[in-house]
């Protein structure tokens, strides 16, 4: 019997790339198309052979024969390879419906939340393979340890996803976590961002009640309840489902090191830092409690967990300096990884850099939830492109207007990023530490090799 044939509209993106390589693994008959494709979705595709020869959309790779056609986010509702396979009549997929049609008789676990879920999904993850169960997942950045960020194997009880509230496809715009119709759903938290999806906070809270609305008999809500809008959703009664309220581990800083502090295992000492962090633990550790893992094997395998990709990611220290990258871009990101850094290193001066660089965030409406983000920075810098302003077609935001929304009058501003190095390779980096928090690359600037020029090892 011959495998599934499927085509790909929008193979480059990021879930889209990784299934695509995940079902060629399978043995499945693998084509896509896409009008850009970035690294490192380029070279991955190219090293399976699955890179479109060449850009664009060709609706003559639409044919009949396909089993499934799987519709990236990033195409319009007008593709025309999308019109094509409505046409013929094939079966559409958005990956979210995908992965349910894979999974369908699997435990589904969705991790959601405005800030945390791909640190938790990624914490899951690790303690699941650190005591060798067997599971399915997708997760949405790059961890130790997994070749990819998509597993389907039919065998699986169980799989791990990480969900997220934005609109499914071009033609759905349905929150992407309700398609998978999870039996288990944590929420870490609820922040607005992504002013131009929802436009209102009103919008944004109703998609994660609607996730806790959705859940089966026998389902299970895990939640923040620091979180107070979470709270309110968390604690509403809904028939025959079980509510498990959790807020951070208790932990201790000493010397520049976190501990877990624990009743059965003692002080557990760990990579990660930071209070949220400690949330992240806890909501990670409900899971795998509902998953059967006992405590001693938790705290075994968390303390060797190092984090997902660009979340508080070393690029450079030595005895008195340490310089970190992180995803961070949304207010309340932007505050909780700044504290972090703060609170793990009180004595060290903290440098805390912000690149402006969403839809959201570069909005003039929208800037003023960054009040006071910034406050745990000793100095507190913020880089934006008027020109990114223009291209995003938003009206023009000065100095003034970020100085003010920010509440910090010694605030450093940008809009070149030679002159936000100059200003970085001016500073003292002895006894302090940098933190460099965006989505985008402050202009194009290597992170990496800055870091590593300010703050250079011992010899």
């Amino acid at each position: 019997m011959s495998q599934p044939k499927i085509h790909f509209i929008s193979i480059g993106g990021s879930v889209m790339h990784n299934l695509a390589l995940e079902l060629h693994r399978k043995g499945f008959q693998i084509t896509g198309s896409d009008d850009e494709v970035y690294e490192p979705s380029r070279s991955r595709l190219a090293a399976a052979n699955l890179l479109p020869a060449e850009t664009g959309w060709f609706f003559e790779k639409i044919t009949a024969d396909l089993d499934y056609v799987i519709l990236g986010m990033h195409a319009r509702a007008d593709n025309p390879e999308l019109l094509r396979a409505n046409e013929l009549g094939l079966n559409v997929y958005s990956y979210p419906e995908f992965i349910f049609n894979q999974s369908q008789d699997k435990q589904r676990i969705v991790i959601a939340g405005s800030h945390g879920k791909t640190t938790i999904t990624s914490m899951i993850l690790h303690v699941l393979r650190h005591i060798q169960r067997n599971f399915n997942y997708l997760v949405g950045a790059q961890i130790e340890g997994f070749e990819r960020m998509v597993r389907l194997d039919s065998d699986a009880p169980v799989i791990i996803i990480e969900g997220d509230e934005y609109f499914t496809s071009p033609v759905d715009p349905t929150p992407k976590f309700l398609h998978y119709q999870p039996h288990i759903a944590l929420v870490s938290g609820i922040a607005w961002d992504h002013f131009n999806v929802y436009p209102t906070w009103e919008s944004y809270v109703k998609q994660f009640e609607l996730l806790a609305d959705s859940l089966p008999r026998a389902g299970v809500l895990v939640f923040d309840e620091t979180d107070n809008m979470l709270d309110v959703i968390g604690h509403k009664e809904r028939q025959d489902v079980t509510n498990i309220p959790y807020e951070a581990h208790p932990y201790k800083v000493t010397n520049g090191q976190t501990f877990l502090k624990t009743s059965s295992q003692g002080d557990v000492p760990l990579y990660v830092f930071g209070e949220h962090n400690m949330k992240n633990i806890s909501g990670a550790k409900a899971i795998c409690e509902r998953l059967g893992v006992t405590d001693e094997e938790f705290y075994r395998a968390i303390q060797t967990f190092k984090g997902a990709a660009k979340r508080l990611e070393l690029l450079a220290k030595n005895t008195t300096a340490s310089a970190y990258r992180d995803f961070a871009h949304a207010p309340s990101k932007v505050e909780a990884t700044t504290r972090a850094v703060k609170e793990q290193f009180p004595k060290r001066r903290l440098v805390a850099c912000t690149e402006l660089h969403t839809f959201s965030s570069l909005n003039k409406t929208f800037l003023n939830q960054y009040r006071r983000k910034l406050e745990a920075a000793d100095v507190a810098v913020v880089y934006y492109s008027p020109e990114v302003v223009e291209h995003k077609r938003l009206e023009p935001i000065t100095e003034d207007d970020i100085r003010a929304a920010f509440k910090r009058n010694d605030l450093v501003i940008f809009t070149k990023p030679e002159k936000l190095t100059s200003f970085l390779k001016e500073q003292k980096w002895a006894n302090a530490n940098l933190l460099m928090m965006s989505s985008g690359t402050f202009g194009g600037l290597d992170l990496k090799q800055l870091a590593q020029e300010l703050i250079p090892k011992e010899v």
